[in-house]
């Protein structure tokens, strides 16, 4: 009996080792994710930036409104990088990671924006919440939250 017991602590202990590893390789997954989405942006590439993200990926931008589509999320900010976002740069922070399951995540970042405004430099802040979920070993943005950083309603 005492053998049966030690067995089974191994097996729970090389089981939680194992699980354990798995989060870290998935978690500097996603982080290579956000990277690439914010080498994407700072490249002014369209096409780069919605790269990560599931073909049929949902996107809600900073004024509220929905996109759908790896396609459209490409094409829509390469509009905003030929124009009002051009040679700007932004900087990622990613606050926290959770695993809500083994093939799905969650990630808030904060975005720190620099842009020019004709000759006026101008800097924005937002916070995102990002949904990730593997699928054939590979993760991407399932969904994505943009939500602008201001001061506190007085």
């Amino acid at each position: 009996m005492k053998t049966v017991i030690i067995a089974i602590a191994m097996f729970i202990s090389v089981v939680a080792v194992s699980a354990s590893g798995d989060r870290v390789e998935d978690e500097a997954d996603i982080r290579k994710i956000v990277t690439a989405v914010k080498d994407g942006w700072n490249a002014g590439d369209g096409k780069a930036f919605a790269a990560p993200f599931a073909e049929d990926a949902d996107y809600v931008i900073v004024n509220g409104m929905r996109i759908k589509g790896r396609e459209i999320i490409a094409s829509g900010h390469q509009n905003i990088f030929d124009t009002i976002y051009k040679n700007s740069q932004i900087a990622a922070t990613i606050l926290s990671v959770r695993f809500l399951r083994d093939d799905v995540a969650v990630a808030h970042i904060e975005w720190h924006l620099k842009y020019r405004a004709g000759n006026e430099a101008r800097e924005s802040k937002s916070m995102n919440s990002m949904v990730l979920t593997r699928q054939d070993g590979r993760w991407a943005v399932a969904a994505f939250h943009n939500t602008p950083i201001g001061s506190a309603p007085r």
